[in-house]
C-alpha cells in the first residue's frame, strides 16, 4: 500500500467508536479524482463481518458525485466536512457524516482521508443548522418569495429565476408529474440570455422519460451528472434520457425530486453548472426542493380537482361534458369568425369483444393504450372521449394536408385487430365554419367505415 502503511490506517480507524473507513482516493494525472477504495474499515462499518477492504467505496455507501467530491478535497485539499443530511427516504433515519482529512505522507498518487457516520431517527435541528449561511439565507429569501404573489406561476418563475443565479447554472425549471394523466408540466423556467425555450425543448420528450426519473433517483436523494464520466455511466440506465440531453447540449445536471407523502410529484431541474461549487448546489437544490415541495403538491392537488372534472380517466383524453362545452363554445366562433378547421371520429372497434373474453381490467388497459396514442398523434389538437368506445378529435391548428397526415399516421399506430384498432371518419371544412355539421358528417362516414371493419372481422363483436 502507497503511503501510509495499512497498520497505521487500521489503528486510525478502530479508536473510532462509530462506524468508520479510511478511504484511499487517488488523483488522476489531469487533476481530477480517480479510484476511491475502502483502505481500511472498523467492525461497526462492516457490520456484516465480510471483510470490504481494498473495495470500492460504493460496496457499502451509495455512489454519490458530491460524496466523491468531499472526499477528494479532503484527501488532497487538507478540508474537513460536517452534515447532517435527511436519508430518511432511503433508510429511516437521518446521517450525519463526518469526514476528517489525513495526511498522505507524501505519495503523489493517493491521498487519504476518513468517513465517520452516525444514524438518527430524529432530525437534531442544531447539528443541521450547520449548513452555509449563505445558502440559509437564500433558502429562507425563496420561502419569503413564495408567499409574495398568489399565482403560482408567476411565483414559481420568480423561485426559478432566482435559483438559476444563485447557482450560476445555465438553466433552471420546474417541473410538476402526474401519473394519473400520464403527463408532466414545465411550471417554470429561466435560461441565461435567454438562449433557449425549456418549453419547447420538453415537448419534444415522452412522458416516459420523465417518469423514468423516479426509478433513478430511488436509490439517491439527487441525480448529478458532472462530466462525459458520469455521462456515459447514466446512459447505460437510461439511454434514452442521456440522448435528450446530449442533443440538447447538456454537459452537467443536477435534478433534485420534489417528495410528498413517500411520492415523487416533480422535480427541480439544473443544468449547466459550475461543478467545482457542486457541494453548494447540490445542497442549495435539495434544501429548495424541501420547502417547494408542499407548494407543488396544492398545486397538483387543486390542478386534479379541475381536471378531474374535465377529464376522462382512463384514457387521459377529455370527457364528453368537455367536448360540450367547447364545441358549444367553439360553434360560436367558427360562426362569427370562419376558419379552416378538421374533426374525426374515432371508433375503437376492439373494445367490446376485449372486455366480453379478456375481462373489464383488459379493456382499461386497452383504453389505456389508446388514449395514449391519440394524444402522442394529436399532441395540438382537442381530444374527446365523446362515448364508450368513441372519441372526436377537432383541430383548429391544421391544414387539410397536415390533418390527413395525422389520419394516417393514427392508422399506423392503431390497426392491431386483437388491440388498438381505430375506425376513423374524417370531415375538414375551409369555408362554411358549422361545427355541429362538419361533427356530424365525419360520424356519418366513420359508421361507414365501422361497418366495414365488421364485415372484415366477423368474429369481432359489435
Amino acid at each position: 500500500m502507497s503511503g501510509i502503511d495499512y497498520a497505521t490506517l487500521k489503528n486510525i480507524v478502530n479508536m473510532c467508536n462509530m462506524p468508520s473507513a479510511i478511504l484511499s482516493v487517488e488523483k488522476n494525472e489531469d487533476g481530477s479524482c480517480g479510484t476511491i477504495l475502502m483502505a481500511a474499515t472498523n467492525e461497526k462499518f462492516s457490520m456484516t463481518g465480510e471483510n470490504v477492504e481494498g473495495k470500492s467505496y460504493d460496496l457499502k455507501i451509495p455512489k454519490d458525485p458530491k460524496f466523491e467530491d468531499v472526499l477528494f478535497k479532503a484527501a488532497w485539499n487538507n478540508e474537513h466536512y460536517h452534515a447532517y443530511v435527511d436519508t430518511t427516504r432511503l433508510y429511516g433515519y437521518w446521517t450525519e457524516d463526518i469526514v476528517i482529512p489525513i495526511n498522505n505522507n507524501g505519495d503523489p498518487n493517493i491521498g487519504y482521508c476518513q468517513f465517520i457516520y452516525n444514524l438518527s431517527k430524529e432530525m437534531d435541528s442544531g447539528k443541521y443548522s450547520i449548513i452555509a449561511p449563505d445558502i440559509a439565507s437564500f433558502v429562507i429569501r425563496t420561502c419569503i418569495n413564495l408567499r409574495k404573489n398568489d399565482d403560482f406561476y408567476t411565483t414559481m418563475n420568480l423561485v426559478t429565476k432566482e435559483i438559476r443565479e444563485f447557482t450560476n447554472s445555465f438553466a433552471a425549471s420546474i417541473i410538476t408529474i402526474s401519473r394519473d394523466f400520464y403527463q408532466f408540466e414545465v411550471v417554470s423556467e429561466c435560461v441565461r440570455n435567454n438562449l433557449v425555450n425549456i418549453h419547447d425543448i420538453f415537448a419534444n420528450i415522452p412522458y416516459e422519460i420523465v417518469e423514468s426519473w423516479e426509478d433513478l433517483v430511488s436509490g439517491t436523494d439527487c441525480i448529478i451528472i458532472r462530466n462525459e464520466q458520469d455521462m456515459n455511466d447514466m446512459e447505460k440506465k437510461a439511454p434514452e434520457w442521456v440522448d435528450t440531453l446530449r442533443k440538447n447540449d447538456v454537459k452537467s445536471i443536477c435534478l433534485a425530486p420534489f417528495i410528498h407523502q413517500n411520492m415523487v410529484i416533480g422535480y427541480l431541474y439544473i443544468t449547466n453548472f459550475d461543478i467545482n461549487t457542486l457541494s453548494r448546489v447540490k445542497d442549495t437544490i435539495e434544501m429548495v426542493a424541501f420547502f417547494l415541495a408542499s407548494e407543488v403538491a396544492h398545486h397538483i392537488f387543486i390542478d386534479k380537482l379541475r381536471s378531474l372534472s374535465s377529464l376522462d380517466i382512463r384514457t387521459g383524453v377529455q370527457n364528453r361534458n368537455a367536448m360540450n362545452t367547447k364545441v358549444d363554445e367553439l360553434a360560436m366562433e367558427l360562426k362569427i369568425s370562419p376558419t379552416p378547421y378538421s374533426v374525426a371520429f374515432c371508433n375503437l372497434a376492439t373494445l367490446k369483444t376485449i372486455n366480453i373474453n379478456q375481462g373489464h381490467d383488459a379493456g382499461n388497459n386497452l383504453l389505456r393504450d389508446a388514449g395514449k396514442i391519440l394524444r402522442d398523434v394529436f399532441k395540438d389538437d382537442f381530444i374527446y372521449r365523446s362515448a364508450g368506445d368513441e372519441f372526436a378529435v377537432i383541430s383548429t391548428n391544421s391544414s387539410e394536408k397536415e390533418f390527413e397526415e395525422k389520419i394516417k399516421t393514427l392508422k399506423e399506430k392503431a390497426s392491431d385487430p386483437e388491440w388498438v384498432y381505430f375506425t376513423i371518419g374524417y370531415y375538414t371544412d375551409m369555408t362554411e365554419g358549422n361545427l355541429h355539421t362538419a361533427m356530424r358528417f365525419a360520424n356519418e362516414y366513420g359508421q361507414e367505415f365501422k361497418e366495414e371493419f365488421y364485415y372484415e372481422h366477423p368474429e369481432m363483436i359489435k
